[in-house]
């Protein structure tokens, strides 16, 4: 079984996820494959110079500030890369899941799920949801960047209305205690779920 784990940027996704695996739980986060496939995979880099420019590699390594400034307010840029990255994260996803077929479940964490259709492919899908203030706290504790560039990223995603009624489970970090509770229980009834197909 496939369990999609999404939520909005600084909703505290890898925490829960982090949570999921000190369960036994096998987790794909898709925005650290995708990370690795933009340096690794000669196809990916083909195309983003094709789309892009030779700037988007300097000697080999991608140069994420140019690419930043490139979709930074440009929505159809950002699409575009996406278009690019995306179905070869997919098809990683596919190739990773194949060698773990014989677990009960696999968690596949995705930043944008809904926006790029990823959750037609998951049999069960968690969302993560925090209040926006604190979300805007923890990343401005974790990167160095704006409110602005913050908003601007929040702008490309669902609101967490959105994703909410479209999941079959939701966790409300706030309190990692009571995370951790909802994790445990989610845990449980996937896992027996899982034990009646």
């Amino acid at each position: 079984m496939i369990v999609g784990l999404t939520g909005g940027i600084g909703s505290g996704k890898t925490t829960i996820a982090n949570m999921f695996q000190e369960l036994g739980v096998s987790i794909y986060i898709a925005d650290i494959e995708a990370k690795k496939l933009m340096h690794t995979s000669k196809e990916i880099q083909h195309d983003l110079i094709a789309a892009f420019g030779e700037e988007t590699y300097i000697n080999g390594e991608l140069n994420r500030s140019y690419l930043s400034n490139i979709v930074f307010n440009q929505p159809e840029e950002l699409q575009k890369i996406n278009s690019i990255v995306h179905p070869r994260v997919g098809q990683h996803f596919k190739d990773w899941y194949k060698a773990r077929i014989t677990e009960k479940y696999v968690i596949k964490e995705v930043a944008i799920l809904f926006e790029n259709d990823s959750y037609k492919h998951c049999d069960k899908i968690i969302t993560v949801v925090a209040p926006i203030e604190e979300r805007f706290r923890r990343i401005l504790v974790r990167d160095e960047t704006t409110r602005e560039a913050i908003q601007n990223r929040m702008n490309n995603q669902w609101s967490d209305e959105k994703k909410i009624v479209r999941s079959d489970y939701v966790i409300h970090n706030e309190d990692l205690a009571k995370a951790k509770a909802e994790v445990l229980k989610i845990h449980q009834e996937i896992s027996l779920l899982c034990s009646k197909i």
